[in-house]
């Protein structure tokens, strides 16, 4: 695996995870993942976090803190230590990490900034999916996210992407919502062909910005991968 590593101290290591990879292991499939590479390439980090449980298996998932779905790419961090998970984990709980993502969707989004502020719960038609439409079942979770309008022409527009809060799938299922999809998703707009170029959701997290245990502030940005590059230039030629 070509992992490009973005930052690294003894706490941390931040990683631009490139589309495709898995994070970790779901326990259903062999496949590589991120937390394969963590393992051969830092050893020491195998007991760092916390395991999930995954339809009655514990999965270990070494240094996560965080995910990103499969064909997102970009930043993710990494805890080195267990008083470096604890301190981020405690980060994210509270909201004080700031994420900011880059997304194509599909439409000319008309206003040029705005908040979607819509609580999420499950899918009434398909077990994969979460909602934040009229009704969703299961507990409504609070969910926010902020987005502007960076280019646009008639047909898709490219935003910067501020989730608030840390749902599953949320900036996925917040533009839906407001019926702007996330090119080439696959789940939340299956009957949508992929433009732009994309092969893969159009979904890039751009950059994360936390605190050391020592309270100092790091912000880091992952490039726009090659795919973007070209979708905003075709975008801006119209």
């Amino acid at each position: 695996m070509d992992i490009k590593i973005i930052f690294e101290n003894d706490e941390v290591l931040v990683v631009d995870k490139p589309a495709g990879l898995v994070v970790h292991s779901d326990g259903k499939t062999d496949e590589p993942s991120l937390t394969d590479w963590v393992v051969k390439n830092y050893p020491s980090m195998v007991d760092v976090g916390e395991p999930a449980q995954y339809n009655g298996k514990k999965i270990a998932r070494p240094g996560v803190v965080h995910r990103l779905d499969r064909e997102t790419s970009g930043v993710i961090v990494l805890a080195k230590t267990q008083e470096s998970f604890e301190n981020l984990k405690k980060q994210f709980q509270e909201r004080t990490t700031k994420k900011i993502y880059n997304a194509f969707v599909y439409g000319a989004i008309k206003e040029e900034d705005g908040s979607i502020d819509r609580p999420i719960g499950k899918s009434k038609s398909d077990f994969r999916r979460w909602s934040a439409q009229r009704g969703a079942r299961g507990e409504l979770r609070e969910a926010i996210t902020d987005y502007k309008v960076l280019e646009k022409n008639k047909d898709f527009s490219y935003l910067e992407v501020s989730p608030k809060t840390g749902r599953t799938h949320q900036i996925r299922v917040h533009l839906k919502a407001i019926n702007y999809p996330v090119v080439c998703d696959k789940l939340y707009a299956p009957k949508r062909s992929c433009e732009l170029g994309f092969g893969r959701l159009a979904l890039h997290a751009r950059s994360i910005a936390f605190s050391l245990i020592n309270e100092e502030k790091v912000e880091v940005e992952a490039d726009l991968p090659e795919d973007f590059q070209k979708a905003l230039e075709t975008l801006k030629n119209g």
